[in-house]
C-alpha cells in the first residue's frame, strides 16, 4: 500500500511566504499576511482568461470550480491554443486534494506505521497525469505554456500581461516594488501565487464531503452506499481500496482516495483524441511522450497516475485519455476489463478482440493483474451489476460540500 504523510500544510505556506520576502526573515503575523496576499493574488491569475494568447482561456476554464476544479464538460481532451481549437491527448485532472501528493520516487516504501516498510512499491508521486512534476508552482507553468493550452509563447509574454493587468500592484507589494525589472524572478513569483492559491485549504481541500461527516459520526450512508463502500473495500471484489484508500490514517487524518501509485490498467484507446489518428502515437505516461527522463524504462510504460476519487462523482471524463463518460461505464470497465474484454476493446480484422488497444504488445506485462484484473475472459467478473451501481452510489457520498447541520434540519 503506497500512502503519503499528511502535510503541515500552513508549514508549507509560511515557508512559501518567507522565500518570497527580503531578509531578516518576517514576523509570524507578516508571514499569515503574505500568505493572505499571494492567495488572493494567486487567485486573480488563476481566473484571469487574459494570460491566455487567446485572451478567452483562464486556468479555471479547464479546472472548473464547480467540478472540484476539473474539467467541466464531457469533453474527452480541451480545446486551447490561440484560436481554441488545439487539442491535447490527455483528460483535465482535477486540482484538489494534491497537497498530500508525495514527490516522485520510482522506489516508494511504507513508513513504518503505514505497512510493510521493506516492500518497494514501485512508482509514486508527483502531481501530473505521469508525476514528472512535483510542486504547484512547477505544474503551474505547464499550461501557461503548453502550445495546446493556454499557449504563451514565453514566460516573459506571460509577465508582460500580468504586468498589464489590474492586480499588478499586488504583485508589486507581494514580491517588491522592483519585482518586473527581473522577468526570469517575476514569473517565478506569478508561479508561486499559483502554487500558494492552489494550496487554500477551504477551497481546495475541505474534507467536507458525506463521507467525512459519515466517518465523523455526523451522518448516514444509505443501505445502497454501505453496500457499495463494502464491495470497493473487499480485496475479492472491486478491491479499489487497495489504491484509492478510504480509510482514516493512524493518526487520524482523512483518507485521500489514492496511494499516489503510478499504475497500468490498460484504458481503451480514446478514438475521439486527434492524435490517436496516427496508429504509431501512443501515450506511454511515465515513460513519455511528455515525460522524457524516464524514456529508457520500458517497465514504466503505460503508468499513470492513480487519482484521488474525492469529487469523482462531478466529473464527465475519466482515465487519463478521458476514454469513458460516465462513472458507471469507469467502474464497469474494472470489473469486466478481463471476463468481458469485447464490451471495452475493438475487433482485429479476424474478428478477434484487441484488447489493451492503446498499449503496445511489448508492454502488456506492465499492466495491474490485482484482483478484479486477475480474472479471464467468459468467467464471471468480480462484481455483479448490482454491486457496480453500489459503489457507483458510494462515490457520490465523496463530493465536497455537505452540511449536516443543513441536512438534518
Amino acid at each position: 500500500m503506497r500512502s503519503a504523510p499528511f502535510p503541515l500544510v500552513l508549514g508549507v505556506l509560511l515557508v512559501a511566504a518567507a522565500a518570497a520576502a527580503p531578509a531578516p526573515a518576517p514576523s509570524r503575523t507578516e508571514v499569515y499576511r503574505q500568505v493572505r496576499e499571494m492567495t488572493e493574488l494567486g487567485r486573480r491569475i488563476f481566473f484571469d482568461p487574459a494570460l491566455s494568447a487567446s485572451g478567452r482561456m483562464s486556468c479555471a476554464d479547464c479546472h472548473d470550480p464547480a467540478h472540484a476544479f476539473g474539467p467541466p464538460s464531457a469533453l474527452s481532451v480541451p480545446l486551447g491554443g490561440p484560436n481554441l481549437d488545439q487539442p491535447g491527448h490527455r483528460a483535465v485532472p482535477s486540482l484538489k486534494y494534491l497537497q498530500a501528493a508525495p514527490q516522485f520516487t520510482e522506489h516508494f516504501f511504507d513508513s513504518d506505521d503505514e505497512g510493510d516498510e521493506s516492500i518497494d512499491n514501485g512508482p509514486t508521486g508527483g502531481l501530473t497525469w505521469d508525476g514528472r512534476v512535483d510542486r504547484g508552482s512547477t505544474q503551474a507553468r505547464l499550461p501557461l505554456l503548453a502550445p495546446f493550452e493556454m499557449a504563451n509563447p514565453s514566460a516573459s509574454a506571460v509577465v508582460a500581461k500580468v504586468r498589464a493587468a489590474a492586480y499588478a500592484p499586488q504583485l508589486r507589494r507581494t514580491f517588491g516594488a522592483n519585482i518586473f525589472a527581473d522577468p526570469a524572478k517575476a514569473f517565478t513569483a506569478i508561479l508561486k501565487a499559483l502554487e500558494v492559491f492552489e494550496q487554500d485549504p477551504p477551497t481546495f481541500y475541505p474534507y467536507n464531503s458525506r463521507y467525512d461527516a459519515y466517518l465523523a459520526g455526523q451522518a448516514p450512508l444509505s443501505a445502497q452506499e454501505e453496500r457499495g463502500l463494502e464491495a470497493f473495500n473487499d480485496p475479492k471484489r472491486g478491491n479499489c481500496e487497495h489504491c484509492h484508500i478510504s480509510h482514516r490514517g493512524l493518526d487520524g487524518t482523512p483518507p485521500q482516495f489514492t496511494d499516489y501509485g503510478l499504475v497500468a490498467v490498460g484504458a481503451p484507446r480514446n478514438p475521439a483524441i486527434p492524435a490517436n489518428a496516427d496508429p504509431n502515437f501512443h501515450d506511454l505516461g511515465v515513460c513519455g511522450p511528455d515525460r522524457t527522463d524516464l524514456a529508457s524504462h520500458p517497465e514504466y510504460c503505460g503508468l499513470f497516475m492513480t487519482p484521488t476519487l474525492r469529487n469523482v462523482a462531478t466529473r464527465q471524463v475519466f482515465f487519463h485519455n478521458g476514454r469513458f463518460h460516465t462513472l458507471r461505464d469507469a467502474v464497469a470497465f474494472y470489473a469486466t476489463r478481463d471476463t468481458d474484454p469485447e464490451r471495452w476493446y475493438p475487433r482485429n480484422p479476424d474478428g478477434s478482440v484487441h484488447k489493451f488497444d492503446d498499449l503496445p504488445s511489448r508492454y502488456v506485462g506492465n499492466l495491474n493483474v490485482e484482483p478484479p484484473f486477475d480474472r479471464h475472459q467468459g468467467e464471471p467478473p468480480a462484481l455483479t451489476d448490482q454491486e457496480i451501481d453500489d459503489i457507483v452510489a458510494f462515490l457520490g457520498t465523496l463530493t465536497d460540500g455537505y452540511h449536516p447541520t443543513r441536512h438534518n434540519e
